[in-house]
């Protein structure tokens, strides 16, 4: 049983990460590429005379194969992480609630890891261009890793706790993080057009959600069929 969780939690975790730094390559790193030119200066998004200089310009890859490959491998060792908690997961319902384990709810997991790891802190803390002021990194990280946990806990409860209260304390589980509020400044003051960082926030939460579905299906895959042979 533990051979096959985590056995497939890597091979998941292989195939999306490599699917995900894919993804990356063509909507993400260009956008980062665009971000950083504004967090350095060498463009901006309005100068003094009133007049703009954020016409889009979308840099190439470049030669930079060190930190291609750099993202490469956090991309898998990322997801093998989550591949572990949610083959975990997935084995506990099974053996605590008979939940079947099949590729096809296996969507449905990896949709549930990407509301509790990703969607739910991003309402709070969306994913933000190099060079985006933000407040203090402890209160976020606290905020972050605590948005995380409880919704995990509210989703879990929603769908094995049998009595309505449970489901309900569940909801308010979820609810309670962003009902605190995450930390942030006073005021904005980003040196990249908000445009930019909105289609930044956008795109990368999407390939997240492409990401968790590719793992929660193979996840699934791999666990039914481990236990098939």
């Amino acid at each position: 049983m533990t051979k096959n969780l985590l056995s497939s939690a890597v091979f998941a975790g292989l195939i999306a990460g490599l699917i995900a730094a894919l993804l990356q390559f063509v909507f993400v790193i260009p956008l980062l590429l665009e971000g950083e030119l504004y967090e350095t200066g060498e463009r901006v998004h309005f100068v003094l005379d009133g007049t703009s200089q954020s016409d889009r310009f979308t840099p190439g890859l470049g030669s930079d194969w060190g930190r291609h490959l750099m993202t490469v491998g956090f991309n898998v060792v990322t997801y093998a992480g989550y591949g572990l908690l949610l083959a975990a997961a997935m084995g506990f319902a099974r053996e605590r609630a008979g939940t079947a384990i099949t590729a096809r709810n296996g969507l449905i997991w990896g949709l549930c890891g990407f509301v509790a790891v990703q969607l739910a802190p991003a309402a709070g803390l969306p994913p933000e261009l190099p060079g985006t002021p933000a407040a203090e990194l402890a209160p976020r990280q606290i905020w972050w890793l605590s948005t995380i946990l409880v919704t995990a806990a509210g989703l879990a409860l929603i769908a094995f706790a049998g009595a309505m209260w449970k489901q309900a304390f569940g909801l308010l589980l979820i609810l309670l993080p962003h009902l605190i509020g995450a930390p942030h400044l006073d005021t904005y003051y980003g040196v990249a057009p908000p445009e930019l960082s909105a289609e930044f926030a956008t795109i990368s939460m999407g390939l997240a959600m492409v990401g968790w579905a590719i793992l929660g299906y193979f996840c699934a895959y791999f666990l039914a069929t481990g236990e098939e042979t």
